[in-house]
Order: structure tokens, then C-alpha cells, then sequence
């Protein structure tokens, strides 16, 4: 691999990790090195069948090729090899099929079909349940030149597999917990010692821009949420930076409409190059209506609908009788809902009926 071939090749293969698709750039130069018809990377997680593998690839889509010619079993059973390849080292397929002369011939067939003349592969990785390979398919046979250059590109390619590995185990983490934030009615903004913010989630960005009429922006301090309220925060925020010990306090970042927070340390939160935060928000946020409350309600306590329903509405704030003129019902009915609903859910009245709601899964819907 000569030198252009570093910057050409390892500098787009780095930044493929955050491309969509991911390293299309990469397969398309290598592709274009090598004159293949075909590079792909396949890549594999635990026992999941290779003919689900996720493919990256560049060229022609041989799979769906090979599928439409009625040859994809063929195709895939080749890989069931694969798995037994010695990582870093490039493989023909002819290593494969010497030993079955019938299979071989069959083989040769379909891939002339195919227009395919000869193939390499390296394994790239296997560890952590993850095994990648990289493949590479001409129209004329493969040179001595391409199995030299997966082979020097295979050390690279396993760390970039590494990072993406990393990164989307991050990502599936922050969209996991933004998700349960959401469903408990929670968003959160990390400021830094000046009280500038650093970050935010998406709903409490919408929310600000509702409540505040503008949209907070890293670099900037939230506006529009009156004097005090921005003393409060610089204060906070100073402290904190000065002390990630103190207590977390409670602030109105808006009287109208409503919005509060809790202000504390961001202690946990991982140091990073730029500045480390000082201070995190924690907001409550409006929560949605779902009335998936009520069913999960029923399924969690094998209560019928309506009276689920009529618990979720008492536990809303509403009134005996305003719970149950929403669901249509006279208030002697909704008395007698409430009494075997108290009975069933071992509660001795509305205040502790909503506290074991509140505590509910149910309450997540």
C-alpha cells in the first residue's frame, strides 16, 4: 500500500464509521483500486444467520443478483465456510472447493453467470460476538497486488469495526435512556460554569422554545426565563463547578407556562475534551395522554377496562364524579367501580390508589 493509498483509503475508512451507509466511501475507492465488480463488508452478530448478515458493499449488489438467478443457496452456503477462517489472512475461494470437484464445477458455473472470474475474502474480526469479513470479487482473475492489499488493510479495518461496535452501543444507550426519560415525563440540559448551556435533550428544547420563545443553543445562556430565574443558574452553576458536592436545589425556569427544575452536579458525567460540565437540569416536562395507561393497568392487576380506565382518571386529580362522567358512567356506578377497584388493588382510598399508579409500569405508557 503505497503512501497515497494511506490518505486515500485509511482517512475515508475512519470516517465511514459515521456515514450513512456506513464506509461506502471506502468500499467505492477500494472497489475502484482493485477494479472489482464487487467489495463488501459483511458483518455478523452472534448466530445470526449469514443470509441476515448486514452488507456494506460497493459495485454490484451480487447478492440480490444472485437471488434473481436462483444461485443465492449456493451463494450463501459457500459462507458457511468463512467461520473458520484464520483472522488477517486472505483466503480464495478455490481453498474452499478443491476438494469437491462437483461442487467446484457448479460453483464455476454460476459465478460465470455471475461474471465473476475469482474472489478473496479476509476475516477482519471476531470477538465480542461480532465476526466482519471483507470480500472482494472481479470479472478477471485476482492478483497477488489485491491479496496483499486486504491483507495490509485488515488490521485497519478491525479497529474501525471497533469503534462503530462502541459507538453504536452508545447510541443504542442514549436512545434507550431518552426514551424512559420521555415516558417519565423528564428532560435534561447540561450547562457549563459560566451557565452556558452545553447540551440538551430534544424535548426540553422544544419545550424551552414554547415556553421561552426561542430555541436553546449551545454556546448561549437560556433567555427569556426572567432575572431571577437566570441568577439562580449562574449561581448554581458556579457553585457546582466550585464544589460538585453541593445539594441539589429546585428552580422556576417559568411561571407562565409553568416549567421547573432540579439543579445538580454533573459529577457522573464522563470528563470530555472541551470543558467539563458544571451543572446539570433536570426538567419535568408535559407528558402525553396515552391510553395504553389504562390497558397496561388492566393487564398489570386483571382489572376489566373501565375500571382501569376510572383509576387512571382518579389518579389524573380528577373527582370521583368527574372520572366518571368521562367514561359516561352515573355516580352510583362509579362508586361501586371505585369500591371493588379499591378492594382488588388491596387500597384503602384515592390517595394511596395513586401513589401504587404512579409507582406502576403502567404509568410509563
Amino acid at each position: 500500500m503505497t503512501s497515497t493509498d494511506e490518505t486515500d483509503l485509511i482517512m475515508p475508512l475512519y470516517a465511514g464509521v459515521h456515514e450513512e451507509p456506513r464506509f461506502s466511501a471506502f468500499l467505492e475507492i477500494l472497489r475502484r483500486r482493485t477494479q472489482a465488480e464487487y467489495v463488501g463488508l459483511i458483518l455478523r452478530h452472534g448466530d445470526t444467520p449469514l443470509e441476515n448478515a448486514t452488507e456494506f458493499f460497493a459495485g454490484r449488489d451480487l447478492r440480490n443478483e444472485a437471488h434473481e438467478m436462483l444461485t443465492n443457496e449456493l451463494y450463501m452456503l459457500e459462507r458457511i465456510h468463512y467461520d473458520r477462517l484464520r483472522p488477517g489472512r486472505v483466503y480464495s475461494p478455490a481453498e474452499f472447493v478443491d476438494h469437491d470437484p462437483a461442487y467446484k464445477a457448479e460453483r464455476a458455473r454460476h459465478a460465470r453467470q455471475l461474471g465473476i472470474a475469482d474472489e478473496r475474502v479476509v476475516r477482519i474480526i471476531e470477538e465480542d460476538g461480532l465476526s466482519a469479513w471483507l470480500i472482494m470479487a472481479r470479472g478477471k482473475p485476482c492478483t497477488a497486488a489485491d491479496s496483499a492489499l486486504l491483507s495490509t488493510l485488515a488490521p485497519y479495518v478491525a479497529v474501525a469495526l471497533r469503534s462503530l461496535i462502541l459507538i453504536e452501543r452508545q447510541r443504542i444507550e442514549a436512545a434507550m435512556s431518552a426514551e424512559g426519560l420521555a415516558r417519565c415525563g423528564t428532560g435534561w440540559i447540561v450547562f457549563d460554569r459560566e451557565a452556558r448551556i452545553v447540551a440538551a435533550d430534544r424535548a426540553t428544547a422544544q419545550s424551552l422554545q414554547t415556553v421561552t420563545g426561542q430555541a436553546p443553543r449551545a454556546g448561549s445562556r437560556l433567555r427569556n426565563i426572567g432575572l431571577q430565574a437566570e441568577r439562580e443558574l449562574a449561581a448554581a452553576a458556579a457553585e457546582f463547578a466550585e464544589n460538585p458536592q453541593a445539594a441539589a436545589r429546585a428552580v422556576v425556569l417559568s411561571e407562565a407556562p409553568r416549567m421547573e427544575a432540579l439543579l445538580t452536579t454533573t459529577e457522573a458525567i464522563p470528563s470530555v475534551t472541551l470543558d467539563k460540565p458544571a451543572m446539570l437540569a433536570l426538567c419535568r416536562l408535559p407528558k402525553p395522554v396515552s391510553p395504553e395507561r389504562a390497558v397496561n393497568l388492566a393487564r398489570l392487576f386483571d382489572l376489566p377496562l373501565r375500571e382501569a380506565q376510572l383509576a387512571i382518571g382518579l389518579s389524573d386529580g380528577l373527582s370521583l364524579a368527574e372520572a366518571g362522567e368521562a367514561l359516561g358512567l352515573t355516580l352510583e356506578t362509579t362508586r361501586n367501580y371505585s369500591k371493588r377497584l379499591y378492594a382488588k388493588l388491596g387500597v384503602r382510598g384515592q390517595a394511596e390508589l395513586v401513589r401504587l399508579i404512579y409507582e406502576s409500569s403502567a404509568n410509563l405508557g
